[in-house]
């Protein structure tokens, strides 16, 4: 018998593999509709709270594949699944237009570690087989919208430990494959916060 675990895994597969809706979002409509969202994300997507990730200026593609998970109840979150659940395909599309065209503010890097974190984003460690993160995210952690890999750049340092923390657990399950819970299981939790700590300030 497939355990939890396995089960979310074969079930995010396989919507990832599922044709994105030819769905042009509206930014004008999801302005209007993005008034809930913007009590925890920010009116410009740019969250007050750092547990709460900004969602100014990421991917369309990757803002409505997200919600979609949620609704479909593979992202586990209180707050956000009762929230999914109300959004038709169309109020995903102009939400996700709506803040994909915001522009990113955010915090600076904790110059503690934020070098650190600028080492293994460029370059990983290849003695560990541990993959550099802008191979995916790109050398200013805009991401790649049509891959689905979200941007980065400007995210709360805490919001980006925490996640990557979550895939370490297996708690986050990857959409389309298991990367990311392979890389984060690679990582010492003071390597996240520093990886974390330098995508904080790369803009």
């Amino acid at each position: 018998m497939m355990n939890k675990n396995r089960i979310a895994t074969l079930l995010v597969t396989t919507l990832a593999c599922l044709p994105m809706a030819a769905l042009a979002g509206d930014p004008e409509a999801g302005a209007q509709k993005s008034l809930v969202c913007g009590a925890c994300h920010g009116v410009d997507g740019n969250s007050i709270n750092p547990e709460w990730p900004n969602l100014a200026g990421q991917h369309e593609t990757y803002i409505v594949q997200q919600l979609k998970l949620f609704k479909e109840g593979v992202r586990n979150n209180v707050i956000m699944m009762p929230n999914a659940m109300l959004l038709t395909d169309e109020d995903m599309a102009d939400l996700a237009a709506y803040f994909s065209r915001q522009q990113p503010a955010g915090l600076e890097a904790d110059p503690s570690n934020a070098e650190a974190g600028r080492r293994i984003y460029l370059a990983g460690d290849p003695a560990r087989s541990l993959p550099a993160c802008i191979a995916c995210h790109g050398p200013q952690g805009k991401g790649n919208g049509p891959a689905r890999y979200p941007a980065l750049r400007a995210q709360h340092s805490l919001y980006t430990y925490l996640q990557l923390r979550a895939y370490a657990s297996g708690e986050r399950v990857p959409a389309g494959n298991d990367m990311m819970q392979t890389i984060a299981s690679k990582m010492t939790d003071e390597e996240m916060r520093a990886v974390a700590s330098y995508l904080q300030g790369l803009r």
